[in-house]
C-alpha cells in the first residue's frame, strides 16, 4: 500500500539533510523503533514495536539505504522484518524528499508498505491512519532533536520517542476515521441546504 504524507521542520534544508544522514538518530523519532546496529554499507538491524488493538507486534529486522542523492536532497530506504513470534511480517520502501520553504524545510514521505500475516488484518484504512499518527510523533520528535542540534545540546538529550502506545494510537486512528466519514457523509448534505 502507498502512504503519502509531508510535513515541516523549522530548520534549514542542510540541517535537516545532515540529520537524515544518521539512520539511528532518525529511527530514534519513530514509536517504537530501535536501529543501532551498522552490519554493512549503509544497512543497520534493530527492532521495531507497535500495538494495534490487541495485537501486539515486535518486528525484528533490517533497513538499508537504497539511494542516497545529496543535491536533490532524497534518500531512498529499504526495511524488511519479520514479527519476532513469527505472526507477520512487513517490508517498506520509504522516500523521503527535502524541499526548501520560507520557514524551514519540508519533507515529503513516500512510503510503499506491504504487511503480512497479524498485522495485515487490519485493513488499508486503519493502517493508513495508524502511519499517519506516527509520521505526526515521529515529525514532532525529529523537530526537537533538531532544535536540540541548533542550540549546540546533543540531541540525545531529547529523549527517543517512546514505544507506539495501542490505546493512544488507537484513539488518535479513531478519530481520523470518524473525521473521514463525517466529512463523507455530512458535509454533502450542509452544502445542498445551503
Amino acid at each position: 500500500m502507498l502512504i503519502k504524507n509531508s510535513f515541516e521542520v523549522a530548520q534549514p534544508i542542510e540541517s535537516v539533510w545532515v540529520f537524515f544522514q544518521d539512520i539511528p538518530q532518525v529511527a530514534a523519532c519513530l514509536p517504537g523503533a530501535e536501529l543501532n546496529d551498522l552490519v554493512g554499507d549503509d544497512k543497520y538491524v534493530g527492532k521495531v514495536a507497535i500495538k494495534l488493538g490487541p495485537v501486539k507486534l515486535q518486528f525484528a529486522g533490517s533497513a538499508q539505504i537504497k539511494e542516497r542523492n545529496d543535491s536533490a536532497k532524497r534518500i531512498v530506504v529499504d526495511a524488511a522484518g519479520a514479527d519476532e513470534k513469527g505472526r507477520g511480517q512487513a517490508a517498506l520502501m520509504l522516500t523521503a524528499s527535502l524541499t526548501p520553504t520560507s520557514t524551514g524545510t519540508k519533507v515529503d514521505v513516500l512510503m510503499d508498505l506491504q504487511l503480512s500475516g497479524a498485522a495485515a488484518q487490519y485493513g488499508r484504512g486503519l493502517v493508513s491512519d495508524v502511519t499517519q499518527v506516527l509520521l505526526g510523533d515521529f515529525a514532532s520528535t525529529m523537530q526537537a532533536r533538531l532544535g536540540a542540534i541548533a542550540r549546540g545540546q546533543s540531541p540525545d538529550q531529547i529523549a527517543a520517542a517512546k514505544s507506539a502506545s495501542g490505546l493512544a494510537i488507537g484513539v488518535r486512528a479513531a478519530r481520523m476515521a470518524l473525521t473521514r466519514v463525517f466529512k463523507r457523509f455530512f458535509l454533502p448534505y450542509q452544502s445542498m441546504a445551503n
